[in-house]
């Protein structure tokens, strides 16, 4: 029945390739929105280089994108009030049984469902239907997930495009037995400057039931391009059934040694120096954002799911960023979101090399001038503070070589990072797997900054950078992290800290001592280096870090920054454990009791060193005593 009625309704190009894949589930779902959204056409993308570039073709012609000076750059704009994630309307659809813990934002399933559809009902009337196939992780690999996406965005296909491997030949391969992700999203109505009328009908629902997320008047990349953060809570819903891992990471490569190259994954909250990490000049760039972790005969390993980066641009430049700094002034496929665009076809953000910012020109308002102002009377920005890029990591010169490969890569430490001005030291390593889920894992912390919130220290706890994004309760999240690292060698944790400050507020850190911190634990994972002991976990010992300031950076380290920045703070560690501990008995019923257990462990042992030492504790009375 399906059948016959896209056979009906397609054009005979499009219905050809969608018989190739035998999956009636698949021609069951593509129909039944096709029904309900009544599109002009539809294309079906097979992942060729002439449809994909037919997309963006389109993009254009659309006028949802319009072509820039440097050949295959584009921009687009969002509409002046959808320009960041909307987390007051995404919502994980639950059935009445289902509790995924406080803090979860979701509504009655069947309510949502009938809501969403309504909405879909005639939604893409003078649109066409896009119809994509994705693979989120390599082609033919145990770690990926096929995915399909109906949209009627040509700006959110063609981003897709950038940010995912082609999947139509998975759907081909695997036939009946595929199990996929599926995406369905429309842009609504648009205005003259195509973008989202709507927005009061902007919704993002989550079906964990069907593994589909539905997306509808809106074009912000974070909630439209499903196969993002969208389906990051899907991957983690299903590794959780399934023990593996799904997180908010980067995968990287850090140079060691005689040409080893050792993998690390990353989490760090926002404005915490992640992307920052991950492309550090001279190592190289697995994944900027996501990975999928499996044990693979007692070895980690992990792949992206993704081959494209969709980053924030505010501040990136020549300094800072270099190597996105040259692919951004590169010829090559790039979208440019929510800039400024010069009367020479250019692209501007706020925080570039610039000394002489433009006066006027066009950006997510419409025509700009520098002092114009919006109706609520706020100064309309140069370029949004969300502005972003999206662009293939092939552009990228530090793209590591097995990024595709489907055995993915072995990971041999995890590192969190936060913002703490005034207790964790610059790099630490866990006693243990269980030591480091716990304490630097669950326990990660960040200190809000006065730019995101206007009142900055404020800490806020947010296990494994991954809070915002958890569709499982946050204590069955923590404990499928304690049996993961249930092997004979898991990778070594170990926490950063590019935050830490003095007395009198200056930064004890300079921005780049952070390629110091990763060869130090490149060295610490083949034991090739030791470490000193200390009540909260293993630092660096003065003389191995002054010779990797000389190697790293050309610089003479001195003892006296180094007993700054590695000092045990006791009473500040103090206060940490008690606000963690606060958290979880207060706010996550379902917390391990391991995870107390350990909290309580460090507690003693940063007891007993004060009593021996006091309460800010030398690195070197610590080396000393032999702890």
């Amino acid at each position: 029945m399906e059948d016959e009625s896209l056979k009906a309704t397609l054009d005979v190009d499009s219905y050809q390739k969608l018989k190739k894949i035998d999956n009636p589930e698949l021609i069951r779902f593509i129909t039944r929105y096709r029904e309900l959204c009544s599109p002009d056409d539809v294309f079906v993308c097979t992942g060729s280089r002439e449809d994909v570039q037919y997309i963006r073709a389109e993009a254009i012609r659309s006028g949802e994108e319009k072509e820039l000076a440097i050949e295959g750059h584009t921009v687009h704009f969002d509409g002046y009030y959808d320009q960041a994630r909307d987390k007051k309307n995404t919502k994980f659809l639950l059935p009445p049984d289902v509790d995924l813990g406080p803090g979860i934002n979701a509504m009655d399933r069947d309510e949502g469902l009938k809501e969403i559809h309504e909405i879909l009902r005639g939604i893409m009337r003078g649109h066409r239907m896009y119809v994509l196939f994705f693979c989120l992780g390599p082609l033919n690999s145990q770690f990926s997930i096929p995915a399909v996406q109906i949209t009627d965005s040509s700006y959110v296909a063609h981003s897709e495009c950038l940010l995912y491997r082609q999947g139509y030949t998975e759907f081909v391969r695997l036939g009946r037995s595929n199990r996929f992700f599926k995406f369905v999203h429309s842009a609504g109505e648009l205005d003259a400057r195509k973008t989202s009328i709507n927005i009061a009908k902007r919704r993002i629902y989550i079906d964990l039931e069907t593994e589909t997320v539905y997306s509808t008047n809106t074009q912000y990349g974070g909630n439209t391009i499903g196969l993002k953060k969208l389906a990051l809570r899907l991957a983690l819903n299903r590794a959780s059934k399934e023990g593996w891992l799904t997180e908010h990471m980067f995968i990287m490569g850090v140079h060691g040694p005689d040409g080893r190259v050792t993998y690390f994954t990353g989490a760090f909250p926002s404005l915490c120096g992640k992307t920052s990490t991950s492309m550090l000049k001279g190592e190289s760039i697995v994944g900027d954002d996501i990975a999928y972790l499996r044990n693979k005969n007692g070895v980690i390993r992990a792949v992206n799911p993704e081959k494209g980066i969709f980053g924030i641009i505010q501040g990136v430049n020549s300094r800072d960023d270099p190597i996105i700094w040259n692919a951004l002034h590169a010829p090559g496929e790039i979208i440019f979101s929510n800039v400024l665009v010069t009367d020479a076809k250019m692209p501007y953000w706020s925080g570039n090399d610039s000394s002489d910012p433009p006066t006027r020109g066009y950006n997510h308002a419409g025509e700009w001038v520098a002092g114009a102002r919006d109706e609520d009377g706020n100064e309309i920005p140069v370029s949004h503070p969300n502005a972003r890029f999206t662009l293939d990591m092939h552009l990228l010169e530090n793209l590591d070589p097995e990024l595709d490969n489907p055995e993915g890569v072995e990971i041999r430490g995890i590192i969190y990072g936060g913002r703490d001005s005034d207790t964790r030291v610059p790099v630490e390593e866990s006693f243990d797997w269980v030591h480091g889920v716990i304490t630097m894992g669950a326990a990660l912390e960040s200190e809000t900054t006065a730019a995101t919130l206007g009142t900055g220290g404020e800490r806020k706890i947010n296990p494994m950078s991954n809070l915002d994004f958890l569709s499982i309760p946050i204590g069955r999240y923590i404990e499928n992290h304690l049996r993961f690292g249930m092997v004979d060698n898991p990778p070594r944790i170990f926490a950063v800290n590019y935050f830490l400050k003095d007395a009198d507020g200056n930064f004890l850190n300079a921005r780049n001592d952070k390629a110091v911190w990763l060869k130090w634990m490149e060295l610490r994972t083949h034991n090739e280096i030791g470490a000193i002991k200390t009540p909260t976990g293993l630092i660096p010992r003065y003389n191995d870090l002054k010779k990797l300031f000389l190697i790293v950076r050309g610089l003479e380290y001195q003892e006296e920054a180094y007993t700054k920045q590695f000092t045990v703070r006791v009473p500040e560690n103090l206060a940490k454990l008690e606000r963690v501990e606060k958290f979880y008995r207060t706010k996550v019923p379902d917390t391990p009791q391991t995870l107390f257990i350990v909290l309580e462990e460090q507690r003693k042992r940063l007891i007993q060193a004060r009593e021996e030492f006091g309460d800010y504790i030398s690195p070197f009375a610590l080396a000393d005593a032999g702890l």
